[in-house]
């Protein structure tokens, strides 16, 4: 039996170093990220009507959708960013199911649905067990900046924008610490995979 784990966080706790450790253990990670990015490509049903909602402004020299240009338009306008996941979100839910069924019908033993918005679109009935990554708030604010070169007050903007990653934490089957360093990551990290390919659920 197929145990599906949802891998959320937020902005800058450290999802991508946990998803990269998934990898690094041959674990099969879904990435929204990465589907969301190809149900917007010139040939898929998607970009036309991304196109035709925000205008051929927001595409690069070689036709593809900008995602910089775009994400700046829907960051300071939430009526654009409703208009945007209207568009796409049901696209992206779609591949998910498809890729994570998939994978379930060749019995793979463990596999990982990465969403970012997992809770924020309530998607956590795509998945058996979720796993959020969990950052003290003034280190996710620090990584955030040193990262993304954002001023301060534009982190915060940024990490407000998502539910907090307390609440996210209190929501959660499991969480991984990341506030330390990343051995003491990498120590969580193994205990729950040992736990899981043992088949022991979310002990």
């Amino acid at each position: 039996m197929t145990l599906v784990i949802g891998l959320t966080g937020s902005i800058a706790t450290g999802k991508s170093t946990i998803s990269k450790l998934f990898n690094q253990h041959s674990i099969p990670v879904i990435d929204a990220d990465v589907i969301a990015r190809r149900v917007v490509e010139p040939n898929q049903p998607a970009y036309k009507k991304v196109v035709r909602a925000f205008g051929e402004n927001i595409l690069d020299d070689d036709l593809t959708i900008d995602r910089p240009k775009l994400a700046n338009v829907i960051f300071h306008d939430p009526n654009k960013r409703q208009e945007l996941e209207s568009i796409v979100h049901p696209e992206i839910i779609d591949q998910l199911k498809k890729e994570r069924d998939a994978l379930i019908k060749e019995n793979v033993p463990l596999i990982v649905l990465d969403i970012p918005l997992l809770f924020e679109k309530k998607l956590d009935d795509l998945v058996d067990i979720v796993l959020v990554v969990y950052t003290e708030k003034s280190k996710q604010l620090k990584r955030l900046i040193d990262r993304d070169h954002f001023s301060k007050e534009e982190a915060q903007k940024r990490i407000d924008s998502q539910i907090s990653i307390d609440k996210k934490a209190q929501k959660a089957d499991v969480v991984i610490d990341n506030s330390a360093s990343l051995e003491q990551t990498k120590h969580q990290f193994d205990r729950l995979l040992n736990q899981w390919l043992n088949g022991k659920g979310n002990e």
